[in-house]
């Protein structure tokens, strides 16, 4: 009670409003009642006057307006839940990003990495640019030190993933859109015991085993998981073996109180077959061009949670993590593939972080959150040079060529608030970051000139966005949202084996500016539209550069904007005769990206033998895509049958900013672009007991073959999966 009046009093004296809330209660939704019941958010009676937060009420791909104690509305969202559509096996990224305008994923055979990249902004290696989390919490391999994706999640464990575009940095963290959010299964809170298993085999001797126990006790709710997967790659050192497996408690304190403890383990063991230039990727894609090349990562996190809500109007949340990853990766150190010696590459990364957040609902449907984060990650890096190319993961034995320890310290304070107005609203917010970050490079070789860097770099930033809504009609809405942020310094801007980074390299942090508007709606069931253009501006992009003296510096080397539109549409056909049981559904869906992207302004050449020559300014940066385009039909009744056939298009795009040919002696090895594709994909999942259900699938249904990923090393081409089957059961014990 004292704390509702603290919130009253404070935007009293803000807004000049009087508050004077009643107990919450629920309004249906308009018509949608029929699917399965997205999240609903309470009704606050003021004066008489019901309102409410209408999106997840309406359309269960699309996140509630405020979730949990996170603000979203103005912000452009989506939601892929994978219980309304056919099972995904053996980690296709494609069907699981398929629902989700304008991703693109680099892919690679090996689940080593997850590469994604949106509207043309960074690379995709590793989704270095994008927010990847689990659980609200980043996953990458150092938050911001390295913020690389080596562990995937298991799509049998992920309940659902949420994408949020502009402003999303605000929420989670400063770092440019959109945020990709992965939301795990929890224990079943209807059975005491139940629990599945599911086997599958496939092409190339894929096998994937898939068991589970669930449920609730009382207050106490639990599930254990454990993955295998192993397969033999369709090109040679392509194998791999997954061991993953995740605990999940969660126990009841009373009425207003939630407790959760998560454990997460991940294991891998991968060959990495190498890359291909384009005559050998054209006369066989199946080619190995390097036999010895490995990687290992081994992940482990520890997650509390903490829910407390006050009354029907405030929700606080408090997450403490921990957790270490170690990446071993050994890369044989001749070129073309003939086995020499190697090098051993260990880094090894853990990281604490604690986040706490809360919201209070207030008057007309308003709605205030404050909250803070700090993290505190280490890395330790060394590299052997090692005689034998066929050095386990734990052997350390050689010649030691680089030693390197780096720390990062981050904390920030966040606030938003929506405020509404009749139909309109207004959602301002703030976000104030500290990052220091440091390295202490203990041994280098000689043939790294200069003196050894030992020091810190700190970064002190105010980020501010601010959006607006207005809802018209029957379930349509307006929004637009323009928000900051920028890429926190990293580890390798700072110190890197390669090469020596000289006293002067002290670079800007790269900045981001997001504009979006647009509309989107829920005018009649089963139906949803949103439609939305954007804009942007990038400042201050960071590049390495060599200092003429056997060095290089990281300098800030021009601008760029990204603008285009974003268009989706889901219907649920069967909505269209009323008649139709309410468990049976036919969802066609498809959305487009259209981008135009440009680098404004650059001291970089694109050609560095000719100091006259041209810069980058008026290129189209890498992976900038001028389409993406992606449709699916699902076909489904929940519990007996679910039949997808998705496809996705994706325009030709540059691989290097330079937007040139890679050429080798006269040949060009890699050719500037990479060309378009189009990609079918098809899985089901169908029951034939009560308990025993049929799975089977085609990926890459008409045998496409092409790359997305082109990478800085040889030819640098990645042949994507050429078509695979797989065939399997799972058998449930409810």
């Amino acid at each position: 009670m004292r704390r509702t009046l603290l919130f009253a009093v404070i935007f009293k004296v803000l807004t000049g409003t009087s508050l004077v809330c009643a107990q919450a209660t629920q309004t249906p939704g308009s018509g949608d009642e029929d699917k399965e019941p997205a999240p609903k958010l309470d009704a606050i009676t003021v004066e008489g006057k019901p309102w409410m937060y209408n999106r997840a009420t309406r359309y269960s791909h699309s996140m509630p307006e405020v979730d949990g104690a996170m603000i979203t509305v103005t912000k452009k969202t989506s939601v892929v839940k994978l219980d309304e559509q056919a099972p995904v096996i053996n980690n296709n990224q494609r069907e699981l990003f398929n629902r989700l305008p304008g991703i693109v994923i680099a892919e690679q055979q090996d689940p080593t990495q997850l590469n994604l990249s949106y509207r043309g902004i960074g690379n995709p290696q590793e989704s270095e640019y994008v927010l990847v989390l689990q659980d609200g919490i980043p996953i990458a391999l150092d938050w911001f030190g390295y913020p690389t994706a080596y562990y995937l999640p298991v799509p049998q464990t992920v309940d659902s993933i949420q994408m949020i575009r502009g402003g999303s940095g605000l929420l989670y963290g400063p770092q440019p859109q959109p945020v990709i959010n992965y939301i795990s299964r929890l224990p079943d809170p209807d059975h005491a015991v139940t629990g599945v298993t599911e086997q599958v085999l496939g092409s190339d001797g894929l096998f994937s085993s898939f068991n589970k126990i669930t449920g609730t006790d009382g207050a106490l709710g639990y599930l254990a998981d454990f993955n295998y997967q192993q397969s033999d790659g369709q090109r040679e050192n392509g194998d791999y073996d997954l061991n993953s497996g995740d605990v999940r408690l969660t126990y009841k304190l009373d009425a207003d109180q939630d407790l959760r403890f998560d454990f997460l383990g991940y294991a891998l063991d991968s060959g990495l077959p190498g890359f291909l230039t384009v005559q050998q990727f054209n006369a066989n894609p199946d080619l190995t061009t390097t036999s010895a090349d490995h990687l290992w990562t081994d992940r482990y996190t520890g997650t509390l949670r903490y829910d407390r809500r006050y009354g029907d109007t405030g929700l606080l949340t408090v997450k403490l993590w921990t957790g270490n990853t170690e990446v071993v990766h050994r890369t044989d150190t001749y070129p073309g593939g003939v086995p020499g010696r190697a090098s051993k590459n260990d880094q090894e990364f853990k990281f604490t972080g604690l986040d706490a957040r809360t919201v209070q609902r207030w008057g007309r449907g308003n709605a205030f959150t404050i909250g803070t984060t700090v993290y505190h990650s280490s890395s330790d890096w060394t590299v052997f040079d090692n005689l034998d190319p066929h050095a386990g993961q734990n052997d350390t034995s050689g010649t030691l060529s680089y030693d390197n320890h780096s720390t990062t310290d981050y904390g920030s304070l966040f606030a938003e608030n929506v405020f509404r107005f009749e139909k309109f609203h207004l959602v301002p917010s703030a976000r104030f970051e500290h990052q220091k970050i440091g390295t202490n490079e203990k041994f280098a070789l000689a043939s790294h000139t200069g003196p050894l860097v030992q020091g810190n770099l700190t970064r002190n930033v105010a980020l501010f966005g601010i959006g607006i809504g207005n809802d018209f009609g029957k379930g349509n809405e307006t929004y637009a949202n323009l928000s900051q942020g920028y890429r926190p310094v990293r580890y390798r801007d700072i110190a890197s084996n390669r090469s020596r980074l000289n006293a002067n390299n002290d670079p800007d942090t790269t900045d981001y500016l997001t504009f979006e508007a647009g509309i989107h709606g829920w005018p009649s069931l089963g139906l949803f539209y949103d439609v939305s253009v954007f804009q942007v501006n990038s400042k201050n992009r960071i590049e390495s550069q060599s200092d003429g003296r056997g060095g290089s510096t990281n300098v800030n080397s021009g601008d760029a904007r990204n603008r285009g539109l974003e268009a989706e549409v889901d219907y649920d056909l069967l909505r269209l005769s009323g008649g139709q049981p309410s468990d049976q559904h036919l969802d066609l869906f498809f959305n487009i990206s259209v981008l135009d992207a440009e680098i404004t302004h650059s001291i970089t050449l694109e050609n560095a033998a000719n100091p006259n020559g041209p810069t980058l300014a008026g290129n189209t940066p890498a992976y900038a895509p001028n389409h993406v385009i992606k449709a699916g039909l699902n076909w489904r009744e929940q519990g007996r049958y679910s039949m997808s056939l998705t496809g996705q298009s994706t325009g030709e795009q540059y691989w290097a900013d330079n937007n040139q040919a890679r050429v080798a002696g006269n040949v060009v090895v890699a050719p500037a672009k990479i060309p378009s594709y189009t990609v079918f994909d098809f899985s089901g999942d169908y029951q034939l007991s009560h308990h025993l259900h049929l799975l089977a699938g085609v990926s890459n249904l008409l045998d496409e073959h092409y790359y997305s990923r082109v990478f800085f090393v040889n030819g640098g081409i990645e042949p994507a999966v050429g078509r695979s089957y797989h065939l399997g059961a799972s058998y449930d014990f409810n």
